[in-house]
């Protein structure tokens, strides 16, 4: 047993295995991203790593998870892949997608950081590990400016974030605990009230007044923009060299074992999706476009796309440093007790990668396998 495994405070355990699961579909955790003919298609004459048949590959549907999108639309991961069909599933939620890893439904994941810590210190460091980075960034606080005009003016309206425990409402939270605020971070009440929404019908929460702003990743941020918002605060302007966590890539730690041929391969497709990505921005950002429509049926407008986008930095390095300190707000905050990170990463298959494609090597912070 750990002697400092996670504590999440009365309901707040629901994070990772108790939340309603939102907008399931074709699988007991996720909706399953549906074929478009794009270039996720198995070519013709390749075999199978490890000899087998499938992988499966999860990602929610906003700009955050770029290199998962671009990666299947352009079907970077499938090329790395061969005749190991890469098959994906979407989530709207990280204990869902955690709860998927857990169960086997699937077994790679791009998934943010809060979850990630969640899912690791819940199991005692069994169930899984961040293999790579993916984004950076993409976080906003956003509020009406006909009642927030300042910083200040925030303290004593209704902000909402996307889920009770999640990155954004760490963040929240301990920017609000750094501005001499007292918030409950269970119920969300106090100086500031944290209103916890699903990001789908936050633009709508703004619409009807039932909030003030929020403190919400790309797209949403930009489509409460559209509606009207402005932008108070960028998350980026908060970190050392405006750097911190907002994807990480996941593995179930008895895939990884299992298949690590497989791993590599994944790993080898976000890489040079990344590369893709970062050469071809204009480009990349119309397959993520392209791939959001295929999943949900509804692309985003220019308005909502181009500034959304030019926020997001992509990355394979996870950012590591970051992610301690993010684990160190949500223990300011109240939501966990101080959790044991050492061995939440394994990044001995993506340093392996980046060096046979010639890039630099990324760092664990001291929190990688031993």
């Amino acid at each position: 047993m750990r002697s400092t495994r996670t504590k999440l405070l009365g309901r707040g355990i629901a994070l990772v295995t108790a939340l309603p699961l939102l907008a399931l579909a074709a699988c007991s955790y996720g909706s399953e991203a549906k074929d478009d003919n794009s270039a996720a298609k198995v070519a013709a004459g390749s075999k199978k790593i490890d000899g087998l048949d499938s992988v499966k590959i999860g990602y929610f549907g906003n700009l955050t998870h770029a290199t998962a999108l671009v990666g299947n639309q352009k079907g970077f991961f499938q090329k790395a892949l061969g005749a190991t069909e890469a098959k994906y599933q979407i989530f709207n939620a990280g204990p869902s997608e955690i709860e998927a890893l857990n169960s086997g439904s699937i077994d790679i994941g791009w998934i943010g950081p809060s979850p990630s810590i969640n899912g690791f210190t819940k199991s005692e460091g069994k169930s899984l590990r961040i293999i790579g980075g993916s984004a950076s960034g993409g976080v906003k606080l956003v509020v009406n400016p006909k009642k927030i005009k300042s910083l200040k003016d925030v303290k004593g309206k209704k902000i909402a974030t996307p889920q009770l425990g999640n990155t954004q409402d760490v963040a929240f939270l301990n920017w609000a605990a750094e501005q001499g605020w007292k918030v409950d971070a269970q119920s969300g009440k106090g100086d500031v009230s944290v209103v916890r929404t699903d990001n789908k019908i936050t633009p709508d929460a703004y619409k009807s007044g039932s909030i003030d702003g929020a403190w919400v990743p790309e797209p949403t941020a930009s489509k409460l923009v559209a509606e009207g918002a402005e932008v108070l605060l960028d998350e980026s302007d908060l970190w050392p060299d405006k750097k911190f966590v907002i994807t990480n890539i996941i593995v179930s730690q008895k895939f990884l074992e299992a298949h690590p041929k497989v791993v590599e391969a994944v790993l080898k497709g976000s890489v040079e999706t990344n590369k893709w990505i970062n050469a071809n921005p204009d480009d990349a950002k119309a397959a993520a476009n392209k791939q959001l429509e295929a999943d949900s049926g509804k692309a985003l407008p220019a308005n909502v796309l181009d500034p959304a986008w030019k926020s997001i930095q992509i990355t394979n390095d996870p950012l590591a440093s970051t992610l301690n300190t993010e684990a160190d707000h949500a223990v300011k905050a109240g939501l966990l007790e101080k959790p044991d990170l050492t061995g939440i990463y394994d990044l001995a298959l993506l340093n392996k990668v980046l060096a046979a494609a010639g890039e630099s090597k990324v760092d664990d912070a001291g929190l990688g396998v031993k």
